[in-house]
Parts: structure tokens; C-alpha cells; sequence
């Protein structure tokens, strides 16, 4: 007779006699949610739970070791304190992509209900086993704090704020997905199981075991003979078997007979009734290989006799012919480099590294597909919804009918830009099509670790000049990058290293050169910072040491430099109104100087939207729908907030309260295209195409209450940014924060104007255009605008970092609760980059697990102080807001690094950086 093991899960007795993860037990059999699956491993702390009142994490407790124990998820706690943390986590802005947050919630519900009072120290420690990627934990440590004052009756939870009734820009806004990621209620594709997909199957791929090999025999029978497989596809079973972002040279399926090109090439995909069996299945497919020499590096893919990676690609519909394994170029010049540095009173150059970086969100890869229609719909987590259709449509053939590809956007736990290419949802949708079933297809956190794009690995060699006052003259580098097995984003990643290689000054000679190179390497790609962390971390810290040469402080050779309004930028682009990097180096000029010999010092510039002649249109339609104006905007919320941002945006322009205001589902089938949420590009160009859509709903609430009556059709328009153009021929000019035309006003009563349009729509695409890079135009406008900051690092007589001081220029501050986490977790990102992350390769093969990354815990952060710089004068975009996502991480690496030569007098050049105490106890581990 089999075991049986029993145990209570919130307050109801549960009896199994399958021995396996608590985890999966939860999960699988009692749908419950609020535990995330973000490792399995028990490094990231997702799976947080108590027992027997103690916070454990579940993935580590197998049913039986349950057995007698009491269990609690999010689920059972007491009502005061499920409250008490959604509060909380609102009101401090603790919660972004929220996979790690029920987690968090469990592990200081624990500490609280041991000790009601704790102290900040307690609660670090209390969430040590807890990986925040996102806030960078400052938030989530005041959050448990400030939910332990609630607790006690010493904060009174402010339900207004919750509610929204003042929500407009500038305000503090409750986060719209607050309650639903603290109670663990919202729905990542992970979350979606056969209770709501009856019949859901379960697909994987069997992945190469070496970079680079050629697979001779491909064996699946006794695999497909296994009862309770559905089907195995192959590369055969492919109608088109390439996919990319931008380049299509990423096979779905190697070949029998190809060759592989790194460690997680998809050899055969398994589709089973249940994941155990679809285990079983995965081991009995057998491959024959024929190992091969790798490229490892850049140096080997450079050399004259390496093997092509590549012969061609496709990309825009053109075939390129490859004569090597440069995989893309960029040559960005203006003035007169050469001549320049020639003259210059003082020159430094030096060679930086920075290795490949793992994004290590918390939630893995996931896909749910399903038979739809005449097509696919698939249930993903991406950083946009188009984006994917567009390669799923590819893979199947139907790049003349990609709305047979309907992609929905579930909740996203985290993305950082490694969710902007495909993974698995292709491979999801092919399933579902192939065998008319519905198909979850996920990564293991292995899987995710060695198969997804990571931050590319550079080797630059840098040149920098200036005259004898210290005014930089000239600068000439060349940039090398490993863009690894496949393109992925290698072509704007690299453009964007070459551009903002310059910097934030205003000088006009430059001459860049930039190189990205395939080799066996797992791909490399979109990284939040772009490739501008690279590049910048180079400059920043030559700029320390050609300061010491004319005999200036850091501080002031960059405020000598600094651009400001209505100069030129070293691209040729004019400074807008807005732009504050001089303001940012004001606001911690104090704290600087007030650390002699342990402070470093770095600027920073980042655009906002693609920019460089490329179309890059923000759209919205605003659907009025049981009384509230629904937004809908095909844009990924991967934790930065740009839903919350957009219905500050309607609030503002409409003077309605947030119960009035919605966000619509985010797919290919009900919202219109609206850009991959990357390049900070959200709250700009996708907030200004809300905003657009919000005046003409303005316009018609103010019309009602006028005497007109609703449109009988929808409402359509479009601007640049300056003024909105209707359909039927109007033109209104913008300011930044109103409209001007006849009806400027809000509504006298919004709410009932609002009833009196239902089913009316008000549409609006935002399309600023800009010159193409290299555009033979005086001043060339790259982008709609630039984001500016200044980081300063300290460190205490241990050498380690014991506060950062980051200011930033983010224009107008959209959300004050959200940009203060936004700036945190950039910085502590930034701080793992320059001191403790690794990604360690051996022959091309990963060596890392997640708990071997490097990532900081919550008892190593420092003291954050999160400064935003408003100037009264704005762009008239977006109400004049510029994003935070990828700037907040680029200028702490190389703040890191001056602030160690400051201290020690040493140049670390290379990244993680070595002889520091954090390097002493990364190599110790």
C-alpha cells in the first residue's frame, strides 16, 4: 500500500501519496499560484510559504517532508495583513514586475509575526534567501516595514490612495497592478494550468549538448512509442525554420545533418498529456554528435581560418551574403578625429572588458498556444506582443497574414530586454497548430540560463583628448562585440554603444568603429542600458584619468564639458529645453567633495524611442466600455509601469478618477501596435499616443456637457508632438501640459459625461520623425529626446560601497512612488555589473546556476539616495516625461570604478573588477 502523506494547506487538510516538491504539489494539484516557480533550485526565494509559521521555500520541501506540517501561502493569511501588504507595497512603491513580491509578502509576514516591531537590519535579513531583480529591495524593506506599522495600529492604511481619486501626472499613484501581484492573484503564462485550458499539453525541447556539432542521426521512437506522447516535431515539421527579432538566422530546430551553434540549439520538440511523461519522453530521444571546435571568443572568430558560424541571414526581406563572422558594423564619425586628438594638449587610451551578463529575471520563459480561429493564439510573456506575432508568423509562413498570430501579453516577470526575442513562444504556437491542441512550453531556470541573449560581451580599445583648459576635443575608439551564436538585436545594440560612446559633453570629433561577431557563445542582445553600459563604463572611467592629466577633479572636468540647452551634442543633435546634466552634477556635487578619496563619479546619456530614422509610432485607442475609458495599447509591462502611466495620463488630460479609467487586454487582436517596450521608449512615445487619444475623449466630454451629441463613428487623429491633426482637417497646436483649442477645459462632471459616450472609441498615433544615422544634415536629430544623469559612489574604510547618490534627469516625474524603485533597482543592477556578476564560460559551455551569479542580497545593498531633477521648462511630448528603465543602471559601473581608484589609486579596467572586497568573496564562493 502506498504512502500517504498528509498535511494542512491554509486551514484545509490535503492527503497525496506522491512524493515530490511542495512546490509542484501546490501548484499542480491545488492551483495555487501565489508560489512562483523562478528557479526550482531554492536560490531565488519565489516559492516563499510558511510552515509550521517559519518562511521556507516550497521548491526545497518535498510532500513528504510536509507531512504533520501547517502551510501557509499568500492565500491564508489573515485578512488584516493580506491588507496591511497591499497597502504598503503600494504606498512605497515596492512592487515593478512583481514575480518575486508573494514571496517577499510570505518572508516578512514571517518576521512580523515573530517580532511585530522590526528593525531595518531584521527585515534584510529576514528576505536574505530572496532575489529582487527589479527594486533593487530598498521599496520592498520600507514596505515590510511600513506593513509591520499598519499591523501594529501605528499607520493608517490610506485606502484613498488606492483608490485613485486624484491620479493624475505628477501624482503619487497607486500602481494599477499592486493588489493582484502582492495577493500573488494576477496571471503570469506559467499561472494559466488545465483548469483554464482543458486538455493542456506540455511541450520541451530535447537541446544540443555541445556549442558546436554536427548531429548525425536523430532516434525518437521509443520516445514516441512512450504512452501519453502526443507528437514530436522536427525541423521537417517546420514550414519556415528560422526566426529573429530583426535578423532571421536563429534555426527553431537543427537539422539532422546541421551543424549546431551553441549549447541549447532545439534539436527535437516533445509534446506529452503531462509533464512527467513529457520527462520521461525527452530522455529516451537519442542524438548521435559529431563534436567540433568551437569559437570561443572574438579573437578566434577573427582569425583568418575560422569556421563561418553563418553564410548568410535574412533580414528585410533581403538575403545578405556573409564573408566572415562579422555579423553586423557600425562606423559613426564626425569632424575630424584624428586631427583633433593630433592637437590636443593631453590624450589617454586604454583597452576595457566587460563580459556577457545574465538579465536573471524571476520568471523563466513561458508560452501558452492554442488552436484559434483560422491560426495560433498565444498566451506570452515578451516585451511585445507584435514583435512575436511577427516571428511566429514568419516560422509558419504567413508574413502576408500575421493576424493569423494572435499574441497576448500576460503578466511579465521581468524582462530587462531578454524577453524581446522569441524562446519558446514559437515553438508553443507550432505545437498547438500542428497537433490542435492547447500547449504550455516553458524553460527550466537551466535552460533559461544558457539558452536566452545576455548583455554582450565587449573588448574596446578608447582614445579620449582635450585641451589644456580640460575642454575634451576628440575621441576614436573601436568597439568589439560577441554577439554570440545567433543576431538577436546585435545591429542596434552595437549602433547604440557607438552613438553614446561619446558621451553627454559637447565636443565634435569623434571616430567610432564598432564590430559585433558571431561565435559558438550562447546569442547576446538587447540588455536594459543597450550596450550603452558597455561603452559609457569605458569613457567614464577615461574621463578620471585624462582629468588627473590637465589637473582638474572629476567632478568638475565633466561640469566643464557638460552639455546644456541649445548646445550641440557630439552626434550633431541640438540640446532640447529639458535637458538637466548640469543640474544632476549640482545635485550631488555636495556629497562628492564631502568624500575625499572615496568617491567616484560618472554622467550618463540615454535616448528615449528608437530613433535614427527608424519608424517608431506610438498608438492607442481609448474605448469607453460600462462607463470607464479603456486603454488599449499593444505595450509590454515588464515592472517599469507605463499601464499605470498611461491612465495617469487620461486622468490628467480628462480630470477623471481611476475608477473611471482601465487598462484593456494588451494583444495583437484588441490593441493597436505600439512598439516592444525597450529603449525607454514607453512613457514617451506610447504616452504621448495615450495622451493624443485622451484630449479628443476630453473634447467629446466636454462636448456633452455642451449639448453636442456623442460621434457616431470613431474618432481618429495624429500628431509629432507639437500639434494634433484630426481626420476632418483640424489642427490644434500643443503646449505641454494642455491643448490648445475652443474647449480647453476638463469636464465640469466627468464621470457622467464619460457614461454618455459609451461605445464611442478615440484613437491617436504619435510619430516624431528623426534622421537615419550618418544623415548629411548640420544638426541630425537621433532621437525625440535624451534622459541625463550623475552618479556618485562611496565607499566606506573597508572598501566596500556604503552609499550611491544618483540624480537623473528624467524630465517631468510621471509617478513619484515609481521612479524612486526604478532608480534603485538600476543602481543596484549597475553595482552587480561593475563588482560581483559573472557569467562564466567554459569552451562556450555556461558554467553558472542562478544561485552562482553573483546577484547582491538585500543585507549587501548600500544606502540609495534617489534623486530627480524637473525643470520648469519641457518637452511637449508625454507631458514631458522622458523614462527611467535603462538609464538608471548605466553610470553606476563606472562610478564604481573611480570611486576604487580614488581609494587605492588602481585602474580597473576590466568588469566584474578585481582586488575588491567583493571580489575577495566572489572568488571565496
Amino acid at each position: 500500500m502506498a504512502q500517504e502523506f498528509t498535511f494542512t494547506v491554509n486551514g484545509v487538510e490535503h492527503t497525496t501519496t506522491e512524493n515530490k516538491p511542495l512546490l509542484r504539489y501546490l501548484r499542480d494539484d491545488l492551483h495555487i499560484h501565489s508560489a512562483k516557480d523562478g528557479c526550482s533550485e531554492g536560490a531565488c526565494g519565489t516559492c516563499t510559504i510558511h510552515v509550521d509559521g517559519a518562511a521556507v521555500k516550497a521548491c526545497v520541501l518535498t510532500t513528504a517532508l510536509a507531512a504533520g506540517r501547517n502551510i501557509v501561502t499568500v492565500e491564508g493569511l489573515p485578512e488584516d495583513v493580506r491588507e496591511a501588504f497591499v497597502y504598503a507595497f503600494g504606498a512605497v512603491g515596492a512592487v515593478q514586475c512583481g514575480f518575486c513580491i508573494p514571496g517577499m509578502v510570505m518572508a516578512g509576514a514571517a518576521l512580523i509575526a515573530e517580532d511585530p516591531e522590526p528593525t531595518e537590519e531584521q527585515i534584510k535579513y529576514a528576505i536574505r534567501g530572496n532575489v529582487c531583480r527589479c527594486t533593487g529591495y530598498k521599496k520592498i524593506i520600507e514596505g515590510i516595514s511600513l506593513a509591520a506599522a499598519a499591523l501594529r495600529g501605528e499607520k493608517q492604511i490610506d485606502e484613498d490612495l488606492e483608490r485613485g481619486d486624484d491620479y493624475g501626472v505628477g501624482k503619487r499613484a497607486f500602481r494599477i497592478d499592486v493588489r493582484k501581484k502582492v495577493l500573488g492573484e494576477g496571471k503570469y503564462p506559467d499561472d494559466i494550468d488545465e483548469l483554464d485550458q482543458p486538455g493542456l499539453t506540455y511541450a520541451s525541447a530535447v537541446r544540443s549538448k555541445y556549442p558546436r556539432a554536427r548531429v548525425l542521426s536523430i532516434d525518437t521512437s521509443k520516445a514516441e512509442a512512450l504512452p501519453g506522447v502526443v507528437g514530436i516535431l522536427r525541423a521537417e515539421d517546420v514550414p519556415v525554420n528560422q526566426v529573429g527579432h530583426l535578423i532571421q538566422d536563429w534555426d527553431v530546430m537543427i537539422a539532422q545533418g546541421d551543424i549546431t551553434r551553441c549549447v541549447g540549439d532545439a534539436i527535437v520538440l516533445v509534446v506529452a498529456e503531462d509533464e512527467a511523461t513529457l520527462e520521461k519522453a525527452k530522455k529516451l530521444v537519442k542524438i548521435d554528435y559529431e563534436p567540433l571546435e568551437p569559437v570561443r571568443n572574438i579573437v578566434e572568430a577573427r582569425a583568418a581560418d575560422a569556421p563561418r558560424l553563418h553564410d548568410s541571414f535574412f533580414a528585410f526581406g533581403n538575403t545578405v551574403e556573409l564573408k566572415d563572422n562579422v555579423c553586423q558594423s557600425r562606423h559613426v564619425t564626425r569632424g575630424d578625429a584624428a586631427k583633433a586628438l593630433a592637437e590636443s594638449a593631453f590624450t589617454v587610451t586604454q583597452r576595457f572588458t566587460t563580459p556577457f551578463t545574465e538579465h536573471a529575471f524571476l520568471e523563466p520563459e513561458c508560452a501558452v498556444a492554442f488552436p484559434y480561429k483560422n491560426g495560433v493564439k498565444v498566451q506570452s510573456t515578451d516585451q511585445g506582443a507584435y514583435d512575436t506575432r511577427k516571428e511566429c508568423a514568419h516560422m509558419f509562413g504567413w508574413d502576408n497574414e500575421p493576424e493569423r498570430v494572435v499574441v497576448e501579453t500576460m503578466l511579465v516577470g521581468g524582462g530587462f530586454g531578454g524577453k524581446e526575442d522569441v524562446s519558446i513562444q514559437h515553438l508553443a504556437a507550432l505545437a498547438a497548430y500542428k497537433f490542435q491542441r492547447p500547449v504550455k512550453c516553458k524553460l527550466t531556470r537551466a535552460e533559461s540560463l544558457a539558452f536566452h541573449p545576455k548583455r554582450h560581451a565587449m573588448d574596446g580599445t578608447f582614445t579620449l583628448g582635450c585641451d589644456a583648459e580640460g575642454n575634451f576635443t576628440g575621441l576614436d575608439c573601436e568597439i568589439n562585440f560577441d554577439t554570440g551564436a545567433y543576431a538577436s538585436l546585435c545591429g542596434p545594440v552595437l549602433e547604440r554603444a557607438c552613438t553614446h560612446a561619446v558621451g553627454p559633453y559637447k565636443y565634435q570629433n569623434t571616430d567610432i568603429r564598432g564590430y559585433g561577431y558571431y561565435t559558438n557563445n550562447p546569442p547576446a542582445g538587447a540588455y536594459r542600458g543597450f550596450g550603452v553600459c558597455q561603452s559609457e563604463f569605458a569613457l567614464e572611467s577615461l574621463i578620471d584619468l585624462l582629468a588627473e592629466k590637465v589637473g582638474l577633479d572629476p567632478w568638475e572636468i565633466r561640469y566643464r564639458n557638460a552639455i546644456e540647452p541649445g548646445e550641440v551634442l557630439p552626434n550633431g543633435q541640438i540640446a532640447d529645453c529639458s535637458t538637466a546634466l548640469k543640474e544632476t552634477l549640482l545635485e550631488v556635487k555636495d556629497a562628492y567633495y564631502a568624500h575625499p578619496g572615496h568617491a567616484g563619479i560618472a554622467c550618463a546619456m540615454k535616448n528615449a524611442g528608437v530613433g535614427v530614422g527608424l519608424p517608431d509610432a506610438g498608438r492607442c485607442k481609448i474605448r469607453i466600455e460600462n462607463g470607464a475609458a479603456v486603454v488599449y495599447a499593444a505595450t509590454s509591462d515588464i515592472g517599469q509601469g507605463c499601464n499605470t502611466v498611461f491612465l495617469q495620463d487620461v486622468a490628467e488630460a480628462c480630470g477623471l478618477p481611476l475608477r473611471c479609467i482601465a487598462n484593456g487586454e494588451c494583444s495583437t487582436e484588441n490593441a493597436p501596435d505600439s512598439g516592444t517596450t525597450s529603449g525607454s521608449r514607453q512613457t514617451v512615445v506610447t504616452g504621448e499616443a495615450v495622451r493624443g487619444a485622451a484630449f479628443l475623449l476630453r473634447d467629446a466630454m466636454v462636448g456633452i456637457e455642451a449639448g453636442k451629441p456623442a460621434p457616431d463613428a470613431p474618432v481618429s487623429a495624429h500628431g509629432d508632438g507639437v500639434k494634433i491633426e484630426y481626420d476632418d482637417g483640424r489642427a490644434y497646436q500643443l503646449r505641454t501640459q494642455e491643448l490648445v483649442a475652443g474647449q480647453g477645459m476638463h469636464p465640469q462632471d466627468p464621470a457622467a459625461a464619460i457614461k454618455a459616450l459609451e461605445g464611442c472609441e478615440f484613437g491617436y498615433v504619435y510619430l516624431e520623425p528623426t534622421d537615419k544615422l550618418g544623415a548629411d544634415v548640420p544638426n541630425p536629430k537621433s532621437h525625440i529626446c535624451y534622459g541625463f544623469a550623475t552618479h556618485v559612489v562611496i565607499l566606506d574604510d573597508d572598501g566596500r560601497v556604503s552609499e550611491v547618490y544618483a540624480a537623473h534627469d528624467s524630465g517631468k516625474v510621471v509617478n513619484p512612488i515609481s521612479i524612486q524603485g526604478q532608480i534603485e533597482g538600476g543602481v543596484l543592477m549597475g553595482m552587480g555589473y561593475a563588482l560581483t556578476e559573472d557569467w562564466p564560460l567554459k569552451d562556450c559551455v555556461p558554467q553558472a546556476r542562478y544561485g552562482t551569479l553573483g546577484l547582491f542580497r538585500a543585507p549587501e545593498i548600500p544606502d540609495i539616495h534617489a534623486i530627480y531633477v524637473e525643470k520648469d521648462e519641457l518637452l511637449p511630448v508625454a507631458y514631458g516625461g522622458k523614462g527611467i528603465g535603462e538609464i538608471a543602471t548605466i553610470p553606476t559601473a563606472p562610478a564604481v570604478q573611480n570611486a576604487y581608484r580614488a581609494f587605492d589609486g588602481k585602474l580597473r579596467p576590466d568588469l566584474p573588477m578585481v582586488d575588491t572586497p567583493y571580489s575577495r568573496a566572489r572568488h571565496r564562493g
